[in-house]
C-alpha cells in the first residue's frame, strides 16, 4: 500500500488541519508517513501545500516527485492548478469550486476548471456552501478531505477518530461540527 497526496491551498484555509487529519490516522493504522510542507507566506494569504506520503513500507523521502502524486486535495482551485505536474496518469483531484481571489490577475474560473477536468479524474464540489450549510463555514477543509476520502488507502472510521483527536481541545461542538463537514463532504463526491 502507498498513497502519495499533495495538498493545496491559501495560508489559513486549514491545509494543514488536513495534513494532521491524514498523518493521525495513518499512525493509527501503523503506517509509515513523510511530510514536507511550505507554508512561509500562509499568514499573508500566499499558497500553502504540503506533500504528504503513506505507505506500508518505509519511505525514504518527503517529496513526491513529478507525475507520481496519486492525489491532489485542494481547498483552492488555482492551488489545485498549480500542482497539476505532479499528478500521476491515473490520479485523482479534488478540490472546492469557490476561488480564494487575493491576486488582481486571478485567472478566469471556468478556465480553470476546464484545464482540472481535462485530467478525466476530477471531483469538484463547493466545500464553502456546504461547511456554511452544516453551521461553519470554518470546516470547509474537512468538506474537502470528506469528498477525498475514498481515495485515501485509510478506512474512513480513522479518519473520523483523528477528527476526534485533533479537535478535541476545542470542544465538542467543534469536534461534532467537523466530523459532519467530514461526513457530508465524503457523500457530496458520490463515491
Amino acid at each position: 500500500m502507498k498513497c502519495d497526496i499533495i495538498l493545496a491551498g491559501v495560508g489559513g484555509q486549514g491545509i494543514l488541519s488536513i495534513a494532521a487529519t491524514i498523518g493521525l490516522a495513518a499512525v493509527e493504522k501503523n503506517l509509515f508517513l513523510k511530510q514536507s510542507e511550505v507554508h512561509g507566506m500562509s499568514q499573508r494569504g500566499g499558497d500553502v501545500q504540503s506533500h504528504l506520503r503513506l505507505s506500508d513500507k518505509e519511505i525514504h523521502s518527503d517529496l513526491i516527485p513529478d507525475g507520481k502524486a496519486d492525489l491532489i486535495i485542494s481547498v483552492e482551485p488555482m492551488e489545485a492548478l498549480r500542482y497539476l505536474p505532479w499528478l500521476s496518469p491515473d490520479g485523482w483531484i479534488v478540490t472546492n469550486s469557490v476561488p480564494f481571489i487575493n491576486i488582481t490577475d486571478y485567472p478566469d474560473t471556468d478556465e480553470i476548471m476546464a484545464e482540472l477536468k481535462k485530467t478525466g479524474n476530477t471531483i469538484v464540489i463547493d466545500a464553502d456552501a456546504i461547511a456554511k450549510d452544516l453551521g461553519s463555514s470554518r470546516s470547509g477543509n474537512m468538506v474537502i478531505l470528506g469528498a477525498a476520502s475514498s481515495f485515501i488507502s485509510l478506512p474512513f472510521e480513522s479518519l473520523e477518530n483523528s477528527v476526534r483527536q485533533l479537535f478535541k481541545r476545542k470542544g465538542e461542538e467543534v469536534v461534532d461540527l467537523n466530523l459532519k463537514a467530514l461526513r457530508a463532504g465524503r457523500e457530496s463526491a458520490g463515491r
